[in-house]
């Protein structure tokens, strides 16, 4: 299959081409350089996306701005990236009869839906997104734009909404891989499985950690988390003690991604364990520990 994915100069971007690379062809594009990037235009550039586009199988829209952005960027440039260069996608597939695509998406557009005051939020993909910033708002607006294009027989889509998967503080990250966070690599290839399984005109999977917790823990889980991860998760219990970490006092969503497992067989394989792993061998992709989990809830 013949690939074209933008935004590949990204954290994501680049996962997703170096999965891609090795069973197809990718193109990568990105108004960035990198080392997996092909085309350096930007993605509202209709002009240079249509010669990207033209004679590949499928498309990866993962081009996107994010919410480090939100304070730093005009709203209008969130327009641009966010919701334009996704009509500029939509069209040139009609343009050049490419009818699968694979768009990443992100849990954040949750929004308030993921923040309820007395319990632990159970989000799934029938949850309704209540978005706080013009980055959800853009996320969701370009999911609306997909669904409709697929509504119309144009494409077939599926919407890969991702949980937290950059570095942050040891603790922290490996904690999050059991309610609200993926590593990168479990992102890629959940993209690759949705490319190379794509036949309904649109779906939408959450796409984290696999929980330990269940749906019947939301109100512990807010109260006293510590009590229900020494129950459903003693090992990071185990290895928390051990570091002499501390473990959340409260935790207030966890991600379900009950739906890609069971519907596409996709499965993390890097959980808590991985991120003490890659401490333990100085990784980059893991920060030293800080304990300051009131102000990361």
């Amino acid at each position: 299959m013949k690939v074209l994915v933008t935004g590949s100069s990204g954290r994501i971007g680049r996962a997703i081409v170096a999965r891609l690379m090795r069973n197809h062809d990718v193109i990568g594009y990105d108004r960035n350089p990198a080392s997996t990037t092909h085309v350096i235009a930007n993605v509202a550039d209709e002009l240079a996306l249509g010669k990207a586009i033209q004679g590949v199988d499928a498309v990866v829209h993962t081009a996107s701005l994010h919410a480090p952005h939100v304070s730093h960027v005009p709203d209008a440039v969130f327009n641009e990236i966010n919701i334009a260069g996704t009509e500029s996608i939509i069209r040139c597939c009609a343009r050049y009869n490419v009818q699968n695509l694979v768009y990443t998406s992100t849990t954040a557009l949750y929004g308030a839906a993921a923040t309820p005051i007395e319990r632990a939020s159970w989000i799934t993909e029938e949850i309704d997104p209540v978005p706080l910033t013009i980055y959800h708002t853009t996320k969701l607006k370009a999911e609306a734009l997909l669904c409709a294009a697929a509504n119309s027989g144009q494409l077939r889509v599926t919407v890969i909404r991702m949980s937290r998967c950059f570095p942050e503080p040891a603790p922290i990250m490996a904690m999050y891989r059991l309610h609200r966070g993926i590593d990168v690599r479990d992102v890629a290839t959940a993209h690759e499985l949705a490319l190379t399984t794509n036949e309904q005109p649109f779906r939408v999977f959450v796409v984290s950690g696999t929980t330990p917790f269940q749906p019947a823990d939301v109100f512990r889980l807010k109260a006293n988390a510590a009590v229900v991860i020494q129950e459903r998760a003693p090992a990071i219990a185990e290895a928390f003690a051990r570091r002499g970490w501390m473990v959340p006092s409260g935790i207030d969503r966890v991600y379900s991604n009950a739906k890609i497992q069971r519907e596409l067989g996709w499965a993390p394989r890097f959980g808590f364990d991985a991120v003490l792993h890659q401490y333990d061998e100085d990784s980059p992709e893991v920060l030293p520990p800080v304990n300051h989990w009131n102000a990361r809830e």
